[in-house]
């Protein structure tokens, strides 16, 4: 995919991003030689050819997989700057980062070797590329909510690390109130709290009206099917709730990239942001993905650069940090 000039230079925050999903095939092949794993491939080539996802589930199963070259703090060390200089390419002010530590800890990795790893990278990342970042703590929502909520515990000490905690995995048959209990402790515990609400399955409307209704969340990760509830939509417009779609990703597990309800919701006063989601899978980092609204869309520069607005807007930033950033946006564009 050609890159616009202004897309590549778009000042740009970045809210829905797994860190486990930007593994690379040639840093998995790196990583696995380190730890002394066999791969069932010959190339990184060969991994990419089998990406062959059509939904969620079927994605989810190499994901998994993929994480199991992840073993030492280095190796989550070495994973995070490969993202953080990636992005930097691509003029990344901000992130907020997903992690899946029961990924990790059901394989016999610790809390800490992943944390620690992780937090090693964002201090490089910061000094090295100007990249600001925080941590998101997701919950694995196919797994019992009892480890949930040790998972929950075991964070505590690293509190200062964490910013907020997050809902992934299967959706099917794992709806949002199975968490509730885990999610109020986060809260109480002075977490923020977001979730997924993912595109297109079965109950999707309902769940997305438990995560701002009984979950009370401050923003919904995917959540793009909000559409067929007007109601919704005007309550998450009222409270500034906004959506972190990844347009890339949606063509993986769904019909198309939802662009056209981007539009849509973005004309009706909902704080959309564009995203990448787990790209080193999907093959498009945020960059791309704003190219993506770009080209099918046929949206204007003012409109992309609204969709930043929108990030800064919706993330957990510090003011002082948002107010650099509103302003990084307003001068590229008036450049542009």
């Amino acid at each position: 995919m050609e890159i616009s000039p202004f897309v590549m230079g778009l000042p740009k925050v970045e809210l829905h991003l797994h860190i486990e999903g930007t593994l690379e095939p040639e840093l998995k092949f790196e990583l696995a030689q380190r730890n002394g794993i066999t791969l069932p491939f010959d190339t990184p080539e060969q991994v990419r050819e089998s990406y062959d996802f059509d939904d969620l589930t079927s994605f989810l199963h190499t994901y998994y997989d993929g994480m199991n070259v992840l073993r030492t703090s280095e190796d989550f060390y070495d994973l995070a700057m490969a993202y953080f200089a990636k992005v930097a390419t691509q003029n990344l002010r901000y992130v907020e980062i997903f992690f899946d530590p029961q990924a990790h800890t059901s394989r016999g990795i610790s809390f800490d070797t992943v944390i620690s790893g992780l937090r090693r990278a964002q201090i490089e990342a910061e000094q090295k590329f100007g990249i600001t970042s925080a941590l998101i703590m997701c919950f694995l929502r196919d797994l019992q909510p009892e480890y949930a909520m040790a998972t929950l515990l075991e964070s505590l000490p690293y509190k200062h690390w964490i910013l907020g905690v997050g809902l992934d995995s299967d959706e099917n048959g794992n709806p949002p109130s199975k968490f509730a209990a885990v999610f109020a402790r986060a809260k109480a515990e002075g977490y923020l709290l977001t979730m997924h609400c993912d595109i297109d399955i079965p109950g999707s409307i309902d769940h997305i009206e438990t995560v701002i209704h009984e979950i009370g969340v401050a923003r919904i990760d995917h959540g793009t099917n909000i559409v067929e509830n007007p109601e919704l939509v005007k309550t998450i417009v009222e409270r500034g709730i906004g959506l972190t779609s990844c347009p890339i990703s949606n063509t993986w597990v769904s019909e198309g990239t939802k662009v056209e309800l981007v539009k849509q919701l973005m004309a009706e006063g909902v704080k959309v942001t564009i995203n990448s989601d787990d790209p080193a899978y999907f093959g498009g980092y945020i960059a791309e993905n704003f190219q993506r609204v770009a080209d099918e869309g046929q949206v204007s520069d003012e409109f992309l650069a609204q969709l930043a607005h929108n990030a800064v807007d919706i993330s957990w930033a510090p003011a002082v940090l948002k107010a650099e950033l509103h302003g990084e946006i307003d001068q590229y564009l008036a450049q542009a």
